[in-house]
């Protein structure tokens, strides 16, 4: 299992496995979660920050099937934390640089999940985050999400920082965070999860390497 970085320049390769992504967004976050702020489509779930500059990163078998993955997006455009929880950032400013992105929309399907111990999947994943951000130049990572994945990231070697108290918000205690990304956080997260090195895929030229060129099938 590989987890690949899915942009604009090589998206239309990945499209069966986008669409099990967002097929999985619903499942997970509309189903499993009741998150109720969140609307989807015919078993999908979008919302507006899937643009075209949002940046996938999927752990995929090697016949194609979606594992887990999550979603990174430009600080400079429209996100999460700026445009509907700008209010998390109460106490303490955030950046908005180039080489900042929001971390959104981490997952792992059900059948991948393992009870009783750290999960390899979303270990993969993990590392994979850090490793992308590191080899894009990228210095820091902005976050909105669930109050309980502060502990959980912590005891990664993340270190993130708050940014203001949390809040309730549908259910949830929620919060937002900043994460300084380091070569320090992506080695803690390697040993967490007892890998030997990111599975991280880059693109080239706008294409997918050579071991994504055989035939994906598609998934329900």
């Amino acid at each position: 299992m590989r987890v690949h970085v899915i942009d604009q320049g090589n998206r239309r390769h990945f499209a069966d496995q986008l669409d099990q992504h967002h097929r999985l967004r619903h499942d997970i976050y509309i189903g499993e979660r009741k998150w109720r702020a969140l609307r989807g489509s015919n078993g999908r779930e979008h919302d507006q920050f899937d643009l075209p500059s949002a940046i996938y990163l999927l752990a995929l078998t090697e016949d194609g099937e979606v594992a887990g993955g999550t979603r990174l997006l430009q600080s400079t455009e429209p996100t999460l934390l700026g445009e509907v929880f700008p209010h998390l950032a109460d106490m303490r400013p955030y950046e908005r640089a180039p080489d900042v992105l929001e971390w959104t929309r981490f997952f792992v399907a059900p059948r991948f999940r393992e009870e009783g111990r750290l999960c390899q999947t979303g270990g993969l994943v993990s590392a994979a985050i850090i490793d992308y951000c590191l080899r894009s130049g990228v210095r820091k990572l902005n976050a909105v999400g669930e109050t309980y994945w502060m502990p959980r990231i912590s005891s990664l070697g993340w270190r993130p920082r708050p940014l203001g108290l949390p809040i309730s918000h549908d259910g949830m205690s929620i919060c937002a965070w900043t994460i300084d990304v380091t070569e320090y956080a992506l080695q803690t997260t390697l040993r967490a999860y007892e890998l030997e090195a990111s599975r991280l895929a880059l693109p080239s030229n706008g294409r997918p390497d050579p071991m994504d060129q055989r035939r994906h099938r598609t998934f329900a």
